[in-house]
């Protein structure tokens, strides 16, 4: 039977007290919950090859399919459970509005409230069919090879890329220090949103947006010889937004209603009446 292991060393705190007074773990992928989360990287790790994502970027960044409002966008992900996330099951608008309101009560600025508000927009693939395999989840490089401080890096055995003459080796299709903004990472709502918002937010914000998931880089320090000295300067505003995304995860979410207006406020402040998706 296939075993789940996050090797990831955790930092302190990162528990919430339920309800019923037990201290509950985020990212804990050993408990019997996780079954879906299990079955989730399974796929993930098989099927997010190289030539997938190339194909995908393709597919989706010309963003020709719909126009949407950002609350249309937003609201569509009340009907959305990730199956990547082993800490809720709450719908993912909940997630958002608990990831904002934490950021806005540290008093900080609003473009970096709105990041954790839409920073999961990108999910809205799913509205037009896609797998969540192919939409959430860890994000980590393909054409190179796969670290072992990815979760659930067992899996990777099963990706045709894995033992690839050059994808399989270190630096893979890429030079040494290229830049991540010339690494191509697994395909999902990180890179999709980064491209749909890249002319509307601050530089951290796009590195918050585009790099959020990509734990192998921002927690585990894997991929540094990949970098340039921009992602090494925008590094910490990801480090700085991971606990506003992880740790503000709590049963009990703000209530939309009454949140409503602020937010609407803040989406025509900074992006546009309609997006194309």
């Amino acid at each position: 039977m296939d075993t789940m292991t996050d090797t990831r060393a955790e930092p302190a705190g990162n528990h919430w007290l339920a309800a019923d007074g037990v201290r509950k773990a985020y990212r804990d992928y050993d408990k019997p919950e996780a079954d879906r989360v299990r079955e989730f990287y399974r796929q993930n790790h098989r099927h997010q090859t190289y030539d997938f994502v190339l194909a995908k970027k393709a597919q989706w960044l010309r963003f020709e399919r719909q126009r949407m409002t950002p609350w249309a966008a937003l609201d569509y992900l009340n009907t959305l459970v990730d199956e990547s996330d082993p800490d809720t099951a709450l719908p993912q608008i909940n997630h958002l509005l608990q990831t904002a309101e934490a950021i806005r009560a540290d008093g900080h600025p609003d473009w970096f409230v709105l990041t954790g508000f839409v920073h999961d927009l990108g999910k809205v693939l799913c509205l037009f069919g896609e797998p969540q395999w192919a939409v959430v989840g860890d994000t980590f490089p393909v054409g190179c090879r796969h670290s072992e401080r990815i979760v659930c890096a067992e899996f990777f055995a099963a990706n045709p890329d894995h033992d690839h003459p050059v994808y399989g080796t270190e630096n893979g299709v890429y030079e040494p220090g290229c830049g991540l903004s010339n690494v191509h990472l697994s395909w999902g709502h990180d890179e999709y949103l980064y491209h749909m918002l890249k002319d509307r937010l601050p530089e951290p914000a796009l590195y918050m947006i585009r790099y959020h998931s990509f734990y192998a880089w921002h927690r585990e320090g894997q991929y540094g010889h990949l970098t340039d000295a921009t992602d090494r300067a925008n590094l910490p505003w990801v480090q700085k937004f991971n606990p506003y995304d992880l740790y503000s995860k709590q049963p009990n979410p703000p209530v939309l209603a009454e949140l409503k207006p602020y937010y609407e406020d803040l989406l025509a402040k900074y992006l546009p009446s309609e997006l194309a998706l």
